[in-house]
């Protein structure tokens, strides 16, 4: 399964990346990768109106190019945007020159719908991304990793066991990665409004990056 807690060392050998915002406010950090994809987001943009919740959306350039409307939306609805790459690349397995390009061919597609976007954010897919990637980049975008995934897209996941895992290691700060994704809808339709309530009823309150 495809779900974890990010191990500690990691975020030691990467200190200049965002995995966390570790406070003593009760404040948690929802993201949600690979849309936006319509009958997907829109069910998360509801699920997250009704908890009176913000996120943040780390989308790819051709979902975006595809359904122009609806990442308006997103922005619109008070939550953040971020790039996930044009094509939703492995950094790992492509070359820095096209990484790069790839990225900007996403940025350039997200400033011409919102011009005056304040802060730019980034995830790399699937975590991939090399030590001169990073170089490239942290000049110029805030680099969002994640505390916790999990692991919505993954098909053999039991959502029950799998949302109980979430609500345990889930701490003040985390930055938690849903999919807005067809891959994901089914579990994410049990999951998300479930892990929700259960943080909002404990006095949380969900903020965008």
């Amino acid at each position: 399964m495809y779900f974890h807690k990010t191990p500690w060392l990691l975020k030691v050998l990467y200190p200049q990346l965002v995995w966390d915002k570790y406070n003593d406010e009760k404040k948690l950090y929802l993201t949600f990768d690979d849309g936006p994809v319509p009958q997907v987001t829109s069910l998360v943009l509801d699920i997250l109106d009704k908890y009176h919740a913000k996120a943040s959306f780390f989308c790819v350039g051709e979902n975006i190019r595809r359904n122009p409307g609806l990442f308006r939306e997103i922005h619109a609805a008070g939550h953040s945007v971020g790039n996930h790459t044009f094509n939703h690349l492995n950094g790992w397995k492509t070359p820095d020159n096209l990484y790069l390009e790839n990225i900007h061919k996403c940025e350039k597609l997200i400033s011409e719908i919102l011009p005056n976007r304040p802060t730019k954010l980034i995830r790399p897919p699937y975590g991939r991304i090399t030590r001169s990637q990073i170089k490239m980049l942290i000049d110029h975008f805030r680099i969002i990793m994640w505390d916790y995934l999990v692991g919505d897209f993954d098909k053999n996941l039991d959502p029950k066991w799998g949302l109980d895992h979430a609500r345990k290691k889930t701490k003040d700060g985390s930055i938690i990665i849903f999919h807005d994704s067809l891959k994901a809808e089914k579990n994410l339709r049990f999951m998300l409004p479930v892990y929700l309530k259960y943080f909002v009823d404990m006095g949380y309150q969900f903020k965008a990056l």
